[in-house]
This record gives structure tokens, sequence and C-alpha cells, in this order.
């Protein structure tokens, strides 16, 4: 089991406060996930060969080329920025996401 002072530690490099109650909790819950892996650490895996990768799937991307399936007219583009509630010529006008 942590140690108080291992507690205060681990709070104190996460950044993080925590009452008495969660220290508590805080120090039974990782006590077992730390002895949880050293008991995985004991077991021997010298002959598994590591594993990488369990779905098969190579490469689940597909090239970015335009495929029309959505065709923009000028009277489609008419109906879309008549429904914005600030606009200046063809474009949505919105606010400044960035100090100035």
């Amino acid at each position: 089991m942590l140690s108080d002072k291992e507690v205060e530690h681990i709070t104190q490099l996460a950044r993080i406060k925590l009452t008495e109650k969660e220290k508590d909790k805080f120090r039974k819950e990782l006590s077992l996930i730390l002895d949880y892996v050293k008991k995985l650490n004991e077991l021997d895996t010298e002959k598994i060969e590591p594993l990488y990768q369990t779905t098969g799937i190579v490469n689940a991307s597909r090239p970015d080329e335009y495929r029309k399936d959505f065709e923009m007219t000028e009277d489609l583009n008419e109906k879309l920025i008549g429904q914005t509630p600030h606009k200046e010529n063809r474009f949505v006008k919105v606010r400044s996401v960035l100090k100035k």
C-alpha cells in the first residue's frame, strides 16, 4: 500500500488537491493498480512475440479528393448565407477568435 508521503508526492506532481477521504480512496485504488502491474511483470514473456496490431486494418484512410457529393450552386449558396445572422457580401461574418 502506498504511504501518505507517496500519495502527497503524486498529488503534487499531478498538481491536484484531494481531501483526506479522496486521498484514502486514491491510495487504495492506485495501490491495487500497481499491485496488478507488479503481478503482470512477474509473467514470463520471453518467448511471446509483441502484438502491435489486432484488427488487421492496414490503412483506413482514403485519398483527399473532391468527390462531388455536395454540389454548391448559387441558389443553394444564397439560401445558406441567407440564414446567417451576420453576413458580408457572399460570406458569413463571425466575431474575431484572435485577440488583438
